[in-house]
């Protein structure tokens, strides 16, 4: 497929809707060392537009009417240290939703809550691990724990429920 989005943006583009933009955009600041770009307010004090480049990507966000349902957001960000990431964001106002641990594919990370309802996924790469030691992985004890915990943390924050579900990867037949 051709790159067809302008120089400095990716293919898709994340956009975030919240109540505080001009929060969000702190807040991303703040926690991931993003780099705002635009902020643009408009007659009723609200913000039509802005964006945030997060390493390479650029998040695009926008204030919520009051009769826009609530649309809170689920990201993913890379970055080389999970754990500082995690305390910038926490240090931000974000809460953890799911502690930091490592996974079977390679991953270490965890789930933070930002002050306005989105959830991010923070998450570094510790190693390469290719698909068979991965699947080996998911049914020993520390990974299969950290694969539990991370479906019940997430299923918890996003039911209301005080205790989520999960249920255990199955390997699709070759």
């Amino acid at each position: 497929m051709k790159h067809t989005a302008p120089r400095g943006y990716t293919s898709v583009a994340p956009w975030v809707v919240t109540d505080d933009t001009g929060a969000l955009l702190d807040f991303i600041t703040a926690a991931f060392d993003g780099e705002e770009l635009a902020r643009v307010p408009v007659e009723d004090g609200t913000i039509g537009h802005g964006e945030i480049r997060v390493g390479d990507t650029v998040v695009l966000a926008f204030d919520r009417r009051p009769d826009w349902p609530v649309m809170p957001s689920l990201l993913r960000i890379y970055v080389p240290d999970a754990d500082a990431a995690m305390a910038a964001a926490v240090a931000a106002g974000a809460e953890v939703i799911t502690g930091l641990s490592d996974s079977a594919w390679g991953d270490r990370g965890g789930r933070v809550r930002d002050p306005f309802g989105n959830i991010w996924w923070v998450v570094s790469r510790v190693e390469e691990v290719d698909p068979e030691t991965s699947w080996r992985r998911m049914s020993e004890p520390p990974y299969a724990e950290s694969m539990r915990s991370a479906q019940e943390t997430l299923d918890a924050a996003l039911s209301g429920r005080t205790a989520g579900i999960s249920s255990a990867p199955v390997r699709p037949a070759d």
